[in-house]
């Protein structure tokens, strides 16, 4: 690569939106499953300062959340099934001789 060359970024840029006369806007996205854009997050740059800002998908944590827990539970369940953390206990009655 000459140093004349931008390197390639995998987002795309949206067109930049003025909030105010110090305050600029750019939304960042990439291209998702069978081709369709998917948010990343926004460039604000605001007084000569940028800022990146991520989205977050709420859904998808809240989803990662749900199946760890359910694994979590899966297994524990399976795990005292076959065998219990307790100690095994029998009661045995001692009918040895009486003096």
């Amino acid at each position: 690569m000459s140093s004349g060359e931008i390197p390639s970024i995998s987002g795309r840029f949206g067109d930049p939106i003025t909030i105010d006369e110090h305050t600029t806007f750019i939304p960042v996205s990439r291209r998702g499953l069978f081709g369709r854009p998917v948010a990343m997050g926004a460039f604000t740059i605001s007084d000569g300062t940028a800022t990146w800002t991520p989205i977050v998908d709420q859904g998808r944590v809240a989803l990662i959340g749900v199946v760890t827990g359910l694994v979590a539970a899966t297994l524990g369940s399976a795990a005292v099934f076959k065998r219990p953390p307790w100690p095994t206990m029998t009661i045995v009655e001692d009918r040895g001789t009486a003096s």
